[in-house]
């Protein structure tokens, strides 16, 4: 491996220990301070970071490859996931900046729907984060995957000394820088540090697909649209091969924003109400061009690859084969930093959310009741190193189905806490039966149905994505739940 690589993977790292001693000086006083930045985030911090924390790997690996597979009707999901993300901006967002201080100053999720829903507070506090933790130890897993993944591709037989390999070296290299900045500097470093990591990986989607059109061996969009239609006309199609339950399956990837803590606790952290249409704007502008630049990478690739007869074993590779090919080692190993940057993002953000959630809701609900906030950071600290440990355990076997479980817990987040976010901040009368209701019938729609295997087959046709039965379900629950709770309780009264 060229040490121009090294250089520019060294520089990357560096940096991300650097902001995260940075943020230690004003992130560590309080436990509001550690795990929230304080409410402190700019507009454009909270934009970079939201979308940084959301897209992971799946941006720079899983859409490529998908798009390369089958074509331009694979773009569906990231469209989905671009209008749910832009109507989460304005219906989640500003709400929930808001009521999150109204209702206690609540600095976790599950604290604030335990402050709002007072008479059912610990069972819904506990629920909440018992779910929080075991999605996201699973979820940090598969980004670590992904890391081992990319360091055996990219750098095999490097590592492989001493009976270490490439991929577990991987995993540890990516779970210590997390660790070192996560630990050191709490929600803030893991704020800032998104924000620059969001940057490269938009300059990485900017690059490679500029470079794979325009460069030597392109040939120019003209060119490229050519080759794709003489291997196969459907690649250049938006609808070819995609039924209707197809198609709203890949749309309805957008619900899950509703309900991803790691996404959502970025509303709480703006700096102040009139910044959110502005971090909005600066969010949903990054998330358009980076989408834009992963569909091209991914269809554009496979021309690339056919005109200059590359061989492709696995398409979700293709931004790493790409970037070693197309650059000079110093660029590449800044692309390279860009596929780390995507991981790190989403792995930083799930650790402090989890973090959070047994620190606020279990160690001081349970264990210490009269901690005080500097022995809750230490607490949150040791958390942190806890469930990156967990999550290190699960993602060593290189062979395991983590990543698979990522659309999974994509959607047992959405329809656990997706309807009940809505609902508990735009329907009054929601209440605290109507959202255990529904955080327990969502989570379980979502798990029935995949154990049935129905998001792979429905009743003789094409399957049904787990989120859109399991959301259904849980805004029943909710509604119903809460309708019920409401009468008994105005019956009682005037009984």
């Amino acid at each position: 491996m060229a040490v121009g690589v090294w250089i520019s993977l060294f520089v990357y790292f560096a940096l991300m220990i650097i902001i995260g001693l940075y943020a230690m000086r004003t992130s560590t006083s309080s436990s509001e301070a550690y795990m929230l930045g304080g409410r402190t985030l700019s507009p454009k911090v909270a934009a970079l970071s939201a979308g940084a924390s959301d897209m992971s790997g799946w941006l720079l690996l899983g859409l490529p490859g998908a798009l390369y597979i089958s074509g331009l009707a694979s773009a569906w999901i990231g469209i989905g996931l671009f209008i749910g993300a832009f109507i989460n901006w304005i219906l989640v967002a500003p709400r929930l900046r808001e009521q999150t201080v109204q209702h206690g100053n609540a600095i976790t999720i599950p604290a604030f729907l335990a402050n709002r829903f007072p008479a059912q507070a610990l069972s819904l506090r506990t629920v909440s984060a018992l779910v929080i933790v075991i999605f996201f130890v699973v979820y940090t897993a598969s980004g670590l995957v992904a890391g081992g993944k990319l360091f055996e591709s990219a750098f095999a037989g490097i590592f492989n000394v001493a009976g270490i390999s490439d991929y577990a070296m991987g995993i540890l290299i990516t779970l210590g820088v997390v660790l070192a900045y996560t630990v050191v500097g709490g929600f803030l470093a893991v704020s800032m540090t998104d924000f620059v990591q969001g940057c490269i990986m938009m300059l990485a989607l900017v690059i490679i697909p500029a470079v794979v059109l325009f460069g030597e061996g392109g040939g120019g969009y003209a060119q490229a649209s050519a080759t794709l239609n003489q291997v196969d006309p459907a690649l250049l199609s938006w609808t070819a091969g995609l039924t209707f339950i197809g198609w709203l399956s890949a749309l309805s990837w957008g619900l899950g924003y509703f309900g991803q803590p790691h996404i959502i606790v970025r509303f709480m952290a703006i700096r102040t109400l009139k910044d959110v249409p502005i971090a909005r704007n600066i969010c949903m502008s990054w998330m358009g061009i980076s989408l834009i630049g992963s569909i091209s990478l991914g269809i554009f690739g496979r021309a690339y690859a056919i005109r200059n007869n590359l061989d492709v074993a696995d398409p979700e590779t293709i931004f790493i084969i790409l970037s070693e090919l197309l650059f000079h080692p110093l660029i590449t190993g800044f692309l390279y930093a860009a596929l780390l940057a995507a991981i790190m993002s989403t792995i930083s953000s799930q650790l402090l959310v989890s973090s959070s959630s047994l620190t606020e809701d279990f160690y001081r609900l349970f264990l210490r009741k009269q901690a005080t906030d500097r022995e809750c950071v230490m607490a949150g600290r040791g958390c942190v190193v806890a469930v990156g440990l967990m999550a290190a355990l699960i993602a060593s076997d290189p062979d395991s189905q983590v990543l698979g479980l990522v659309s999974h817990a994509w959607a047992g987040f959405g329809a656990a806490f997706g309807p009940l976010i809505i609902l508990s901040l735009m329907w009054p009368r929601t209440t605290g039966v109507g959202a255990i209701a529904g955080l327990v019938v969502g989570a379980a729609t979502v798990m029935i149905w995949i154990s049935l295997g129905w998001n792979s087959e429905f009743m003789g046709g094409p399957g049904v994505y787990e989120i859109i039965p399991g959301y259904i379900a849980s805004w029943i629950a909710i509604m119903v739940g809460s309708v019920s709770d409401f009468k008994s309780r105005r019956d009682s009264i005037t009984g």
